[in-house]
């Protein structure tokens, strides 16, 4: 029996690069060598063409009205049917060409994670991104003893059985690093290296709001432990 991909992929007003996103997933690759594949587009209430565009390619539009990048990706958790969820974002910066790669990296784990900073295009990511990502991601090390050096990549490639081991309760940006600080310490985990490019499209990331509500999220959850 085949195991089924659920490819999930939170989206708002990414009509500039839904498409090139979506071309850029090796479905043909994965069906050859015997995947059943899924692509679900959560949609945060668009203006733009983006649910029009990605139901034209073949994915699956869920809208969900409840602002949010971790509730877009926990309403694509419930919703799927996959065996395998991989994430990314819907503004071209992950390589999601290599699911091939990555799926064969999961064999023996239970959750992978990627790193952008092993390989980052000139002008992907701002100077006050990078060094809060890193601050970050070191406060996410010493607090919860994870051996990971970017808790903010969106790209994730696990087995959908773990879910119901791991207490994710961010809606926000923050969902990012709590979905690492527990399968890390809950499932067999680790990270890898990815090419992280430049985003197509208006950048909507609030770098110093989002950099603040995660680190306080960080200590909120470890003193609710």
């Amino acid at each position: 029996m085949s195991e089924k991909i659920s490819i999930i992929i939170p989206a708002l007003n990414e009509e500039e690069a839904i498409g090139a996103t979506l071309n850029s997933i090796p479905r043909e690759r994965l069906e050859d060598v015997g995947y059943d594949v899924e692509v679900l587009v959560v949609d945060g209430g668009s203006k733009d063409k983006t649910v029009a565009i990605a139901e034209s390619m073949g994915a699956k539009a869920i809208v969900e009205p409840r602002r949010g990048y971790g509730r877009a990706y926990k309403t694509g958790f419930e919703k799927c049917t996959g065996d395998i969820i991989v994430t990314g974002d819907a503004d071209g910066t992950y390589p999601f060409e290599r699911i091939p790669e990555l799926l064969k990296m999961l064999e023996g784990y239970d959750f992978v994670t990627t790193d952008r900073f092993a390989s980052m295009e000139e002008g992907a990511m701002s100077r006050m991104h990078y060094v809060g990502n890193h601050v970050l991601s070191l406060v996410l090390r010493l607090l919860y003893r994870v051996d990971v050096k970017d808790s903010q990549s969106g790209m994730w490639i696990f087995r959908k059985s773990i879910l119901k081991d791991l207490d994710l309760r961010a809606d926000g940006m923050e969902l990012s690093e709590e979905i690492k600080a527990e399968a890390f310490r809950k499932c067999r985990a680790r990270e890898v290296p990815i090419h992280y490019g430049r985003r197509i499209g208006e950048k909507k990331l609030r770098s110093f709001q989002d950099g603040f509500n995660n680190l306080a999220y960080l200590f909120r959850k470890k003193l609710a432990e």
